[in-house]
């Protein structure tokens, strides 16, 4: 499938957090990594990290491109990542502590 044909047919990207103890998205094309601090998640809107503590992933449907994600979230980070290289290359909401 090329790249104009993913654009056309990409679901929109939401998020929901509740009391930053629940995370609700939609648009999620792929889960790349996760544990209880990190969630690494790619999105029709690009590469989503979620930092917290005690991160669990409650719904992993990529089908219908839904994540469900409790525990305390601290941080959300977009960037822009070549799938190339598989690292992020452009922020494009929030910033990136070293």
């Amino acid at each position: 499938m090329n790249t104009e044909n993913r654009e056309n047919n990409r679901q929109p990207h939401t998020l929901s957090m509740r009391d930053r103890k629940v995370l609700e998205m939609r648009g999620v094309t792929d889960v790349i990594s996760f544990d209880e601090e990190t969630v690494e998640l790619s999105t029709a809107c690009g590469m989503l990290t979620v930092e917290g503590d005690g991160l669990h992933v409650k719904v992993l449907n990529l089908a219908e491109g839904i994540v469900s994600l409790d525990g305390t979230v601290t941080a959300l980070t977009y960037s822009e990542r070549d799938p190339e290289e598989k690292r992020p290359s452009k922020l494009i909401f929030g910033k990136r502590g070293r």
